[in-house]
């Protein structure tokens, strides 16, 4: 295992284990996450453990014409109950991603040291965020990095207080990478409920072509 120190590198995604990790420590300043992700990879780790930084054979990704709209969100966007913005409370989307129960989840990998490194990401501006209110009240978001140069943009967690708020905080972000000619929108690691709006797995190969 490849253990990073100040210089600002990583090794290449290939010489990753077989699930998925590459190296150990280094930082979270917004220079490395920067070449992280523009380079295929991301850090995900708990609190207690250093910094670990992935790049998984199989990589979860959306290609943004696939989004699957079902007949019940379809039916939320068209009620516009749920009122969408783009960079209005940053901080509070990752600190809801951050404390809001998820099923089958113990804890989070969104410390505040995390916290704190992708605030700084947003006020560099390479980090956005989408909220969904109901009223005044924030009731769903995502937020994830963005990589113009690339085309592609990387979500890194979204959260739900209501029925299909998070969704619909998806759907927004699908057309927004749509509308900008992105070429996906990097879920990173599979679950059911990505799977179920359109995303799939892609080998990291291929990932990294489309990547470049």
């Amino acid at each position: 295992m490849i253990i990073l120190t100040e210089k600002l590198w990583f090794p290449k995604p290939s010489e990753a284990t077989i699930d998925g990790m590459l190296a150990i420590g280094g930082d979270l300043s917004v220079e490395r996450l920067l070449l992280a992700y523009n380079s295929g990879i991301f850090p995900w780790f708990e609190a207690g453990q250093p910094i670990l930084w992935w790049s998984p054979d199989l990589r979860m990704v959306l290609f943004p014409e696939k989004f699957k709209v079902s007949k019940s969100l379809r039916k939320t966007l068209k009620s516009e109950k749920l009122k969408v913005t783009f960079n209005q409370n940053f901080g509070e989307v990752i600190k809801n991603c951050a404390t809001v129960p998820r099923k089958g989840q113990g804890g989070t990998w969104i410390t505040q040291e995390m916290q704190e490194a992708y605030i700084a990401m947003h006020e560099a501006g390479h980090a956005i965020s989408i909220e969904v209110w109901e009223d005044a009240k924030l009731v769903g978001g995502i937020y994830g990095i963005e990589l113009p140069q690339k085309k592609v943009f990387c979500g890194e967690s979204m959260f739900s207080l209501k029925s299909d708020a998070s969704k619909v905080a998806f759907y927004y972000l699908s057309e927004y990478v749509k509308n900008k000619n992105y070429k996906f929108i990097d879920c990173q690691l599979y679950n059911e409920h990505l799977e179920s709006l359109g995303a799939e797995e892609i080998y990291r190969k291929e990932f990294l072509k489309i990547l470049s």
